[in-house]
């Protein structure tokens, strides 16, 4: 038997997806239904705009209830779009990866919805809805600004959350620092404890959040070498890349197999972003109308 989605499945406009139970509400629906001039407005802020577009805004849920909204549109183009004829479009994918971290614990952005219009079967509008997370940024911004045992202790924290999303079964096929949200930090010294610490995890400073969920899949079980090797994208400074490992791999961190693949995976990829930067291989693509 097929395995239900969630969420409701909705004709809002010119667009077809799912909503939030939730947030199934008249003027919702119809707030989806011009989800392209919410994107296009100059009054929305506009926190990427590149390959694709994201935008924060707020949205009536049930009037005077509004919510404040994240909005992605994706901009499907060459091959891309055209696989859209046989597979999931990039905002159903994003609905059923947060789905997936949810239905997990898995902290994610709670989605909203999930929109897309196709003509002639393919799809030319795409966009996922999730609620905005205030006080979270990307993490490479901390990444950048930390130092010594502080940014060690970020990273004893991140390691600890990348564990349990592999434990569960979530796998982010793109886990870079900029798709990871956190949020907090240490508490100056005699200041309450952080309203946003989880009470399993006493303790704790940050939250993180995954984002891009469009490249997450659920899986029975993530072998040793799949999850180290997920490690690889994080932008952690090299003289901390190994502490990070050692408390990612916890009781396994004497494992010399499982740190030299790291190593060997990291110079990979490392390699592979040098060359692609001196070939302008992703300006070639963007002209080129395949990305």
């Amino acid at each position: 038997m097929a395995k239900r989605e969630f969420g409701t499945k909705i004709k809002a406009g010119r667009y077809r997806g799912r909503i939030h139970p939730d947030f199934d509400r008249p003027a919702f629906r119809l707030s989806l239904a011009s989800v392209r001039e919410f994107t296009a407005s100059p009054s929305v802020e506009v926190l990427l705009d590149s390959r694709n577009r994201v935008v924060g805004t707020t949205l009536p849920v049930d009037p005077p209830r509004h919510i404040e909204a994240v909005i992605k549109e994706f901009r499907p183009q060459g091959f891309h779009r055209l696989k859209t004829v046989a597979v999931a479009s990039k905002d159903r994918k994003a609905w059923r990866g947060a789905a997936a971290c949810l239905a997990r614990n898995v902290p994610t952005p709670r989605p909203l919805a999930c929109l897309a219009r196709r003509a002639a079967g393919v799809v030319s509008e795409s966009y996922y809805v999730s609620v905005r997370v205030f006080g979270a940024r990307e993490i490479r911004h901390l990444l950048r600004e930390l130092g010594g045992e502080a940014r060690r202790q970020l990273l004893a924290e991140l390691a600890a959350f990348i564990r349990r999303a592999h434990d569960k079964g979530i796998l982010h096929r793109d886990l870079s620092d900029g798709n990871i949200l956190v949020a907090g930090g240490p508490p100056p010294a005699g200041a309450p404890r952080p309203a946003f610490v989880r009470d399993d995890a006493p303790g704790v400073p940050y939250e993180f959040y995954l984002i891009d969920t469009n490249r997450i899949r659920a899986r029975r079980g993530i072998g040793w070498l799949a999850r180290v090797k997920n490690l690889v994208r994080l932008g952690v400074p090299a003289e901390d890349q190994m502490f990070f490992v050692d408390a990612y791999l916890g009781e396994r961190r004497g494992s010399a197999r499982l740190r030299a693949w790291y190593k060997k995976k990291k110079k990979n990829y490392t390699d592979y972003v040098a060359l692609k930067k001196k070939l302008g291989l992703r300006g070639l693509a963007k002209r080129l109308r395949i990305s």
